[in-house]
């Protein structure tokens, strides 16, 4: 069967190292944009080579160079960024946005999908703390869909490195289990989506050659990952046979905590407020615009949450 060729913008980050094994593993023919300005960042230049060896093959390019964006994107069939959400802030919008504007010249890309794997932003218009992320998102999306450019958006809603190993606490300082006490978002009780990182690369790259996932979204939503906090936490108790004592923290009380701490800081903690709070996760049905992963690709064998917990028994 013809696979398309997938060019991955990102590829030694933390969700595209992931989409290029996928894409490797999936036997797409698998190109990496190896940007200049690496220099001597030696632990991305090992693994760009490590790929290579796997049988990728790197593409050099730069965004202050247009023309070599535009001369990568010609020799393939697929565009996944993954930048990190990082250049996402202040002027580094401008780096996705170059990318768009090079596929557009280019004009023979048949899907890009842009680096959001996250919460759809199109669902957060309603967002006051940390809007700023969503608005640059809804930005991007916005530049595809003048250009034209075919696309598909993935939500992959909550990263289990982020969100489930430390039981989403933000006041450990830590991304391991808490050992004896665990905040509690309200009343615990909002549904969520947890997802391995490699299952959200699976999913991403099943996509590419899909016409069902033309111009859509794809949400990641596999039935046993919809869970509460507090099911997150119980799943980890069971599993070490202690008892964490909980403590309840309103909405109120959050907010107030936010105040005065670094911008940076504040969107991770509005993070927390959407999900947990809010409920921005769960509190929507998909709609005629979107497919859930789990019921389009039922061959995806994902990780369940307590096996993503079993890694960080000692």
């Amino acid at each position: 069967m013809w696979k398309s060729k997938i060019l991955v913008v990102g590829g030694t980050g933390y969700v595209g190292k992931r989409i290029v094994k996928a894409s490797l593993a999936q036997g797409h023919p698998t190109y990496i944009l190896m940007r200049r300005e690496l220099g001597f960042d030696i632990e991305k230049i090992q693994m760009l080579l490590s790929f290579k060896e796997q049988g990728a093959r790197l593409v050099e390019g730069s965004f202050s160079d247009h023309q070599s964006l535009v001369d990568a994107v010609k020799q393939v069939d697929v565009v996944i960024c993954a930048m990190s959400g990082v250049q996402f802030r202040s002027h580094n919008i401008l780096l996705q946005l170059k990318l768009v504007d090079a596929i557009k010249e280019a004009g023979n890309i048949k899907r890009f999908l842009p680096s959001e794997f996250g919460i759809d932003p199109s669902r957060m218009d309603h967002a006051e703390a940390g809007k700023e992320t969503f608005g640059d998102k809804m930005i991007i999306r916005k530049a595809i869909e003048d250009a034209k450019i075919p696309h598909t958006y993935i939500s992959a809603n909550l990263f289990g490195g982020y969100f489930v190993g430390n039981l989403s606490q933000l006041d450990t300082g830590s991304l391991m289990p808490p050992r004896d006490r665990v905040t509690i978002y309200g009343d615990g009780n909002q549904k969520v989506v947890f997802m391995d990182e490699d299952d959200v690369a699976t999913y991403t790259v099943k996509t590419v050659d899909d016409p069902r996932m033309l111009n859509k979204t794809l949400y990641l939503r596999p039935p046993e990952n919809i869970l509460t906090q507090n099911k997150l936490v119980e799943i980890w108790e069971k599993l070490t046979d202690k008892t964490l004592e909980r403590v309840h923290l309103s909405a109120k009380d959050f907010l107030a905590s936010m105040k005065g701490l670094d911008h940076a800081i504040q969107a991770a903690y509005a993070r927390i407020y959407h999900i947990y709070y809010e409920g921005c996760v769960m509190n929507f049905e998909i709609g005629e615009g979107g497919e859930e992963a789990s019921e389009l690709y039922p061959e995806v064998r994902y990780t369940r949450v307590d096996d993503y917990l079993r890694r960080y028994l000692l």
